[in-house]
C-alpha cells in the first residue's frame, strides 16, 4: 500500500526556539522527512530565531547533526543539503525589540507564515505582541504553542486572554503530539468508518475502557518542571484526557476542526468528578541501579506523584454506568501507551463454567509498535472438549500495511504540515483547555489540602498496590504493562 503525499502551499515557518532541545529532536528532523517526502515547496523557508548569536551557517551545521542524532540521517546527502538551503536563522530579543526587523525582513508576503512558540509558556505573550507590534503577523499567519499550556485553570484562562489580544482563535493552534499519532486518527476511523463498532460502542456492551501511558524513564533532565507539575498536569490534563475524549465523543457531524473539538468539549463537561478514593498517586523509590524520584528532583520532602490512577465516569447517555481507567507514571516495566476496549461477557455461556470467562477486547496500541488488536473467543484446536482461548487478530501497521506501515510519519510532522494547510482538527481549543483544568484543578486541591503523600513503588514495577487495588475492588483487572 502506497500513501499519498499531498504537498502543502508555499510557507515561512519560524521556530522560536529553534536551538533548543524540541527543536531539535522532533521539530527539524520531522520537517526533513517531510521535504524528503515531497510535501515542502520548493521555495519553502525555515527560519530558526533564539536569543543564541549565531549565523545561518552554524544553525545549518547545528540542523546537520540533529538529523543525523535524532532523524536517522540522510540517506542522500545532496538531499539533506537541499533542504539545508531552505535552512536560517535569526537572533531575537523575546522581550526586546533585538532582532525582530531582521526577522521580517526574512519573510515573504506572498505565503503562509507560521510561528512555532518553542519556548517556556512564559515568553507565549511576549513572542505574540512582538509580532504584531513588529508587523510580523498578518491576518492569516498562524501561532503554534506547546504545552504546559497553563499551570491550573486561572493561569490557563490569563494565557487564553493574554493570546486573544493579538491573534484570533482560528490562527492559534495548541499543540499534543498524541493527537498526530496515526493510531489515534484510525480509532476515529475504526469508530466512525465501519458499521461494526459503533452500535456497540456505549455501556450497554462496553464493561470498561483503560487507558495506559507508561514510561521505563525517570524525570531526567526536567527535574525542576516535573516536580512543580506532576503526572496529573503533565500527563493526565493533556494527553490522557484527549484520548478519553476521541474515545467517549459522539459522532461529529463531519470531519471538520470546529464540529470534532464541540463533541471532545462535551465529554469533558460530561465528567464526572472524582472522589478521592477513585484516585491512586505513586512516586517511585530507589534501587540498586538508581536513585529514586526525590534523588532525582533534588526535593528530599517532595509530594509530587510520578504515578496516577484513578477512575472517571461520563454521565451521559451513552456512558452512564461504565468506568474509564486511566493510569500513567514514570519508571514503569515497560514503555507503551494503550488504549483497551473491554467489552462484557456474552450475556449466557453455552460452554459451561470449565470454558471460562473470556472478552472482546480491542486494544489500540500508540506506542510501540503502532496498531490494533481484537480479542476473538476460538475453540482451542485439538481434541478433549470444548476448551475456549481468546486469540487476536492483528493489525500492526508494520506487517499490514506493508512499507508504509513500518514508516509511518511522526505525530509532528503531520501537526506541523497540519498548521500550515490552515487545519485545527487535531488542536486544542481554548475552551477545551480550561475545561480541562476545570476538571482536574478540584483534584490536586484536594490533595494538597489533605496533605496526601504519594505511594512509594518499585522502579520496574507496575506501580504502586493501591492502584491494583482501585480495578479489584470492582472485580476487575489492569492490562498487563508490556512492551
Amino acid at each position: 500500500m502506497v500513501s499519498r503525499v499531498i504537498p502543502v502551499d508555499s510557507f515561512d515557518l519560524v521556530i522560536f526556539g529553534g536551538t533548543g532541545d524540541l527543536a531539535r529532536r522532533k521539530i527539524l528532523p520531522g520537517l526533513f522527512r517531510r521535504f524528503c517526502a515531497g510535501q515542502m515547496p520548493p521555495e519553502a523557508q525555515i527560519v530558526g530565531a533564539a536569543r543564541t548569536e549565531m549565523d545561518d551557517a552554524g544553525f545549518r551545521d547545528m540542523v546537520r547533526a540533529a538529523i543525523d542524532e535524532f532523524g536517522g540521517g540522510a540517506e542522500d546527502p545532496g538531499q539533506l543539503d537541499s533542504f539545508l538551503e531552505r535552512v536560517g536563522y535569526v537572533a531575537v530579543d523575546a522581550k526586546g525589540d533585538g532582532g525582530w526587523k531582521a526577522l521580517k525582513d526574512r519573510l515573504r508576503d506572498d505565503c503562509v507564515r507560521a510561528f512555532y512558540f518553542s519556548v517556556g509558556p512564559a515568553l507565549f505573550g511576549d513572542l505574540a505582541e512582538r509580532l504584531r507590534a513588529f508587523g510580523l503577523a498578518t491576518e492569516t499567519s498562524r501561532i503554534v504553542v506547546e504545552k504546559p499550556f497553563g499551570h491550573d485553570l486561572e493561569s490557563a484562562r490569563a494565557l487564553n486572554r493574554e493570546l486573544a489580544q493579538y491573534f484570533d482563535e482560528t490562527q492559534i493552534y495548541r499543540i499534543d503530539h498524541y493527537l498526530g499519532k496515526e493510531t489515534v486518527q484510525n480509532l476515529m476511523a475504526v469508530r466512525f468508518g465501519n458499521v461494526l463498532f459503533e452500535p456497540l460502542w456505549n455501556a450497554q456492551f462496553v464493561d470498561h475502557i483503560q487507558i495506559t501511558v507508561a514510561e521505563t524513564v525517570g524525570v531526567g533532565g526536567r527535574g525542576g518542571y516535573y516536580d512543580d507539575s506532576g503526572a496529573m498536569r503533565d500527563m493526565v490534563q493533556n494527553h490522557l484526557m484527549q484520548l478519553l475524549c476521541l474515545i467517549a465523543m459522539e459522532p461529529p457531524a463531519q470531519f471538520e476542526p470546529d464540529s470534532v473539538r464541540d463533541e471532545k468539549l462535551k465529554v469533558i463537561r460530561a465528567l464526572d468528578p472524582v472522589e478521592p478514593h477513585h484516585i491512586v498517586r505513586g512516586q517511585y523509590g530507589a534501587d540498586e541501579k538508581q536513585p529514586g524520584y526525590r534523588a532525582h528532583v533534588e526535593n528530599e520532602r517532595s509530594r509530587t506523584e510520578s504515578f496516577v490512577a484513578l477512575k472517571a465516569h461520563v454521565s451521559n447517555w451513552r456512558w452512564a454506568g461504565t468506568p474509564f481507567y486511566l493510569r500513567t507514571g514514570k519508571m514503569l516495566r515497560a514503555r507503551t501507551s494503550e488504549i483497551a476496549v473491554v467489552f462484557k461477557d456474552a450475556p449466557h455461556s453455552i460452554f459451561g463454567a470449565e470454558a471460562g470467562r473470556h472478552n472482546n477486547v480491542l486494544a489500540i496500541r500508540l506506542q510501540p509498535n503502532e496498531g490494533m488488536t481484537l480479542d476473538v473467543t476460538i475453540k482451542e484446536p485439538g481434541p478433549g472438549g470444548m476448551r475456549l482461548v481468546d486469540v487476536p487478530l492483528d493489525m500492526t501497521f508494520a506487517d499490514a500495511l506493508g512499507p508504509d506501515g513500518a514508516n509511518v510519519p511522526d505525530a509532528y510532522e503531520r501537526l506541523v504540515m497540519d498548521v500550515i494547510r490552515g487545519n485545527q482538527t487535531l488542536f486544542m481549543r481554548g475552551d477545551e483547555v480550561e475545561a480541562a483544568w476545570a476538571w482536574t484543578d478540584p483534584m490536586i486541591d484536594g490533595w494538597e489540602a489533605r496533605g496526601d503523600v504519594p505511594k512509594p513503588y518499585d522502579p520496574g514495577s507496575s506501580g504502586p498496590e493501591d492502584a491494583l487495588m482501585l480495578l479489584h475492588r470492582d472485580g476487575r483487572r489492569w492490562r498487563d504493562i508490556k512492551a
